[in-house]
């Protein structure tokens, strides 16, 4: 048997052995050790409408700066400087190379911000499925039911979209008549063709290509561009490659 003091002694020391191993499990790690996730983000920098963007697919020293003028557009087979589309009050002209988006009035820069593309940026779009986003002249109008608030629909295919799918039989007759038809009347036109459809400009982060076709603004950005718009989000849209 242990005396009783010495056996109080014995119990104090165990005790204080299992407490210090428990606190020394548990002491916090130091902040170089912590994930990414813990460590608060820093305040964003004022953002400069006309400086190339952030994301790191466009940030090198090459990457355009946004035109001030449509005659500084850059050189196109889509582009004919005559157009007087360059001078409405409001067009809208996507650059996919440069992933800008911009907003111009009577020939003037408005506005310009940074866009994400479809998973297979380069190219037209030829059919359903493909990845690309669309190239040359569309109207746009607004579209109130996406699961993207605020979305722009773009009203492709345009009509040499819908005669070059005809002539390599993509697109049926009666398609292509539905197709021209709604175009005439400056209506979205049929979007369930093989062609593809649904192409918009909507929120949801320009960081990544992540779309399936649609060009995509940060939800800040496109709420600014909503706002010069006219009534019903209808203005012409110029999709440079």
């Amino acid at each position: 048997c242990v005396p009783g003091a010495m056996r109080r002694a014995i119990e104090r020391r165990v005790l204080t052995l299992v407490l210090g191993a428990a606190c020394h499990e548990r002491s916090p790690e130091p902040p170089a050790a912590r994930s990414a996730s813990s460590v608060a983000p820093a305040e964003p920098e004022p953002r400069d409408l006309l400086a190339p963007p952030t994301r790191a697919h466009a940030a090198e020293p090459s990457a355009p700066r946004c035109p001030v003028t449509t005659d500084a557009l850059p050189a196109s087979p889509l582009l004919d400087p005559a157009d007087p589309r360059l001078r409405a009050p409001t067009l809208v002209v996507a650059h996919k190379s440069g992933r800008r988006l911009m907003l111009f009035a009577h020939g003037q820069l408005r506005g310009c911000w940074a866009m994400g593309l479809g998973f297979a940026p380069e190219g037209h779009k030829h059919h359903e499925g493909d990845g690309r986003t669309p190239e040359g002249w569309y109207r746009t109008s607004d579209k109130p039911w996406s699961d993207f608030p605020g979305a722009i629909a773009i009203h492709y295919p345009n009509h040499e979209d819908a005669t070059d799918a005809w002539s390599r039989g993509l697109l049926s007759s009666e398609d292509l008549g539905a197709v021209l038809g709604a175009l005439a009347l400056e209506q979205v036109p049929p979007q369930q063709t093989p062609m593809g459809g649904e192409v918009l400009i909507h929120g949801g982060g320009s960081r990544e290509d992540w779309t399936l076709g649609c060009m995509a603004l940060d939800d800040d950005d496109l709420a600014e561009l909503r706002a010069t718009l006219p009534p019903g989000q209808r203005t012409s849209l110029l999709v440079l490659p």
